[in-house]
């Protein structure tokens, strides 16, 4: 996940069921800290790649379904420790919609991590955070309230 002593871009998914407005995420697991945590979908921006591009690419590479990129949210800073490695991202959020209605309706959606297929699930943040579950990055709840 992280590169030792790299700062790296990547570009997140904001995406809202428009129903009860719970975020499509995926589910983590950091061995060293023993803890569940979600996180939005997306992944790293390559080099000459804008960060529309890059969340475009991603989520056809994660969920093979068409996107509409509705407006970028807005940028966060997350310096972690993930498996005992500390990493540091630069984090660009983009509010985005599917072409496909129907697809909100479903309760889950597989989506390819790598070589691995993954489950993403509808969540409410806040109900995570009652939990004491954590949400990763820091501050993209918050960017959610402008929704």
């Amino acid at each position: 996940m992280a590169i030792k002593d790299k700062i790296r871009t990547v570009v997140l998914a904001a995406i809202l069921r428009p129903t009860d407005r719970a975020l499509l995420v995926s589910r983590g697991y950091d061995p060293s800290k023993l803890q569940i945590f979600y996180r939005p979908l997306g992944g790293g921006v390559e080099f000459g790649e804008s960060s529309r591009q890059a969340l475009q690419r991603e989520m056809t590479e994660e969920l093979g379904v068409a996107i509409r990129l509705v407006r970028k949210l807005g940028t966060l800073e997350s310096i972690f420790v993930y498996d005992g490695a500390r990493g540091h991202e630069i984090v660009i959020v983009w509010q985005v919609e599917f072409e496909d209605p129907a697809l909100y309706l479903e309760e889950t959606l597989m989506y390819c991590e790598g070589d691995k297929q993954e489950v993403a699930q509808w969540v409410q943040p806040m109900s995570l955070k009652a939990q004491g579950i954590p949400f990763y990055p820091d501050g993209f709840v918050e960017l959610l309230q402008g929704i």
